[in-house]
């Protein structure tokens, strides 16, 4: 038997803000660093694909070193420097999903702890997109060595909004990430986006989809 809801969690990219909206920011990142980038990706698979113990952005250095064979301590300065830290001014200006702060205002005032879970460091961005107040708990997954859908980043979100995770909606917009992820950690979980991912949730049983936020709401007070 679930117990009754008292928090709700969100992913961040692409589920707060639309994704499309970065990545047109990003196309003279992508031509210039490109073969960075994509080293990054294949890491971040490898990643998720193994559990690997130790220093998460050392290991992560170490395999992106070990694909574009280039010393990891040089590696691991430009990830930090050109990725984490160079793409947070780009979020400058974009704005988030329609009625999202008006959401999450709302369910505040409703009593619900409010938490959020991303797989890059997710606290400058979300001063960027003037969503940085008001969180419980803000959490990034590399602190715990392991990325989505790993469920131990999740079930040390639960723990640190001070909740079981059957008591928490977890929000995101990845099948594979975020509504995976979330329900290994026995949370419930809503999806983000169109008719489309309607019929493709209905494999994975997410417990809600929406397209608009204020569905959302409405989905989250009628418990």
């Amino acid at each position: 038997m679930k117990h009754e809801l008292a928090g709700i969690a969100f992913d961040l990219d692409g589920t707060l803000y639309p994704n499309y909206r970065l990545f047109i920011r990003l196309v003279p990142f992508i031509l210039k660093h490109g073969k960075l980038l994509w080293a990054l990706g294949k890491a971040r698979t490898i990643l998720r694909d193994e559990n690997f113990e130790g220093p998460f952005y050392d290991i992560q250095a170490r395999i992106i070193g070990n694909i574009l064979k280039k010393d990891p301590e040089m590696v691991k300065e430009q990830v930090e420097r050109l990725i984490y830290r160079g793409w947070e001014p780009l979020f400058r200006g974009i704005k988030p999903y329609a009625h999202v702060k008006k959401t999450l205002s709302a369910l505040r005032q409703r009593g619900f702890k409010l938490g959020l879970l991303s797989d890059f460091p997710p606290a400058k961005k979300l001063e960027h997109l003037g969503l940085g107040e008001g969180w419980d708990t803000v959490w990034c997954s590399e602190n715990s060595g392991r990325l989505k859908p790993d469920p131990l980043p999740f079930l040390q979100l639960a723990a640190a909004m001070e909740l079981s995770p059957d008591r928490i909606l977890y929000v995101g917009n990845s099948l594979p990430y975020d509504i995976a992820g979330a329900q290994k950690a026995g949370m419930r979980t809503a999806l983000s986006g169109s008719w489309w991912k309607k019929y493709i949730s209905s494999r994975t049983k997410a417990d809600f989809v929406f397209s608009d936020y204020r569905q959302l709401y409405q989905y989250v007070i009628s418990f």
